[in-house]
């Protein structure tokens, strides 16, 4: 399975994500297939760049975000709450909410 992913890059206490497509097997900072941008948390805003149309094509082909990645994607205005079939926002349906459970 080819997952879309963060390695970790940068020194201690100061770290730098490429968001890689990698196989689920390889090792989280290992062997990726495409860099398709990087996330910088330490900025202020924090920084993102993304090749949207590469990663438009990944996950077209099957490739499935993780949940950091999905929310990064989401806000770049890349991937919509109905793109990924099967994701789960974790949280309370609007149902629940109005039914008292």
């Amino acid at each position: 399975m080819v997952k879309i992913r963060l390695t970790r890059k940068g020194a201690r206490n100061a770290p730098f994500y490429r968001v890689v497509v990698a196989d689920s097997r390889s090792p989280r900072d290992g062997r990726f297939i495409e860099n398709l941008g990087y996330y910088d948390p330490t900025m202020n805003p924090q920084l993102v760049r993304l090749d949207a149309e590469r990663a438009r094509h990944w996950l077209d082909q099957g490739a499935e975000p993780s949940g950091t990645v999905m929310s990064l994607l989401r806000q770049q205005g890349i991937l919509s709450q109905d793109d990924v079939p099967g994701a789960d926002t974790g949280g309370a349906d609007e149902t629940d909410v109005e039914a008292g459970e």
